[in-house]
């Protein structure tokens, strides 16, 4: 079962780490220069700290362990969105969503929009998002195809 709730202080570190992982699953649609190129190593520190704290957070908890996480930056944008590979396909980012998008609707925003990966497009895709614009990024000395996407509100 999992547990929807915000992000706890102290927390950070932990959700660099399901970053992490998720980013360097073996089941990636990226190489792994790229993965490494995106992130070498799990976020932490203080600019990481910062970061969070100028979001709002959800964590989705199975047991008393985190296993994934999303954000809602300014203007509707979802900034960070990542489930670990153990937990992934079991619902947890759907159950993220709908927290996220509940506030959403509650401060009124028009829509949502992200620049999703290979690896969550299909994902935002299912939860009623579109893409509107491919792109691609460059990470280090590596380019990283990803979507824009976006979920109209009202």
């Amino acid at each position: 079962m999992v547990e929807i709730r915000q992000i706890y202080s102290g927390e950070e570190k932990v959700l660099g780490h399901v970053m992490w992982n998720a980013i360097h699953s073996e089941a990636s649609l990226y190489s792994e220069a790229q993965r490494k190129a995106w992130l070498a190593a799990p976020s932490e520190g203080p600019a990481w700290i910062r970061k969070l704290e100028a979001q709002k957070v959800w964590v989705a908890v199975v047991g008393a362990s985190p296993v994934g996480f999303v954000t809602l930056a300014t203007g509707g944008y979802i900034d960070l969105a990542f489930v670990r590979s153990e937990a992934q396909g079991q619902g947890v980012f759907s159950a993220l969503l709908v927290a996220l998008e509940e506030t959403a609707r509650a401060r009124k925003h028009p829509r949502l929009w992200t620049h999703a990966s290979l690896m969550a497009e299909p994902a935002f895709a299912a939860r009623g998002f579109h893409v509107t614009r491919r792109e691609t990024v460059m990470r280090a000395d590596q380019t990283l195809a990803r979507a824009e996407m976006e979920k109209v509100l009202t």
